[in-house]
């Protein structure tokens, strides 16, 4: 938890491990161990796990949090550790929360909650409550409105940056690139923004956005690493060749719905001991793997570097 006194300092690329599952469904820790090594050692500048591409809606809390404290203790301090720790439910939320503090998360990252479509001023309670429990811990809100039929608006953004002192970013999984704009101009640079959509984290920087939480770094973390280090090194040619490659792969994970694809690549590379996606979602079905092949083959200069 060395950065959480520092929010500032989470930046870049991090990645948002996908959670393992056995061939019968339980949680599998040591291949998620094993993953959070393989980032660190491609040089991922931080590691989330419980995002949308984690699964988070199909464990139990208890499940969640043991997640979150397996991948704490692999981190060990080495880069920042950002965990979802949001749900549907305002208990649920605050009991994984106070979880992941105690394990040592350096901030948490809170999601909409989905399905019930609360007002702006509900999701200003529900966002100002999560930080007023816990003080000490910086959050990050979710917002994906692709998955929870709700959107926070840039206004409400500003309006908890201004009012909790411990809400310090959003991450922004909206195609709507002028959100992200009017966000910044908003709150102002200090307010930590990072994309989750994989094709917008390199024009966010631009913009002055923190970095990307990008799925794609579950199958080329190097890659995703490196075009953050690029552009901030002024590089930026090298930054937008690295953009460019990596759509075949961004493609990949969409083939079906994220994160069955990933799962499927990860297994044949063997970094995982399953493919096993929990319901409602099925593992990649046979029709779709002729282009999962065709665009692993694409992409393939890109995982070796990885």
């Amino acid at each position: 938890m060395k950065f959480r006194s520092d929010p500032s300092r989470i930046r870049g690329s991090i990645a948002p491990v996908i959670t393992p599952f056995l061939a019968d469904g339980a949680l599998d820790l040591d291949s998620l161990r094993g993953l959070v090594r393989w980032q660190l050692a491609s040089g991922a500048h931080g590691v989330s796990i419980g995002g949308s591409t984690g699964e988070p809606s199909a464990q139990s809390a208890a499940e969640r949090i043991a997640a979150i404290r397996a991948v704490a203790e692999e981190i060990d301090d080495a880069v920042p550790f950002l965990p979802g720790t949001g749900s549907a439910k305002l208990d649920e939320t605050l009991e994984i929360t106070a979880a992941a503090r105690d394990a040592g998360a350096d901030a948490a990252l809170v999601i909409t909650p989905y399905y019930a479509r609360p007002t702006q001023e509900a999701l200003y309670r529900w966002f100002a409550t999560v930080a007023g429990e816990f003080p000490d811990l910086p959050i990050v809100i979710y917002n994906v409105p692709s998955r929870t039929a709700v959107d926070v608006a840039p206004e409400t953004v500003a309006r908890l940056f201004r009012d909790c002192d411990n809400v310090v970013g959003v991450k922004e999984t909206t195609r709507d690139f002028e959100h992200f704009s009017r966000v910044l101009h908003l709150c102002g640079r200090e307010l930590m923004v990072w994309s989750g959509i994989e094709l917008l984290g390199l024009p966010l920087l631009a913009l002055g956005g923190a970095g990307f939480i990008s799925a794609v770094s579950n199958l080329a973390p190097w890659a995703v690493a490196r075009m953050y280090e690029a552009w901030e090194a002024g590089d930026h040619e090298t930054a937008r060749e690295l953009h460019y490659g990596l759509h075949p792969l961004v493609d990949l994970l969409f083939v079906e719905t994220n994160p069955a694809p990933a799962k499927s690549v990860l297994l044949r590379q063997g970094r995982i001991a399953s493919d096993h996606v929990r319901p409602p979602l099925i593992p990649l079905t046979d029709e779709a793997r002729p282009r999962v092949d065709a665009l692993l083959a694409q992409g393939a200069a890109l995982l070796e570097k990885s």
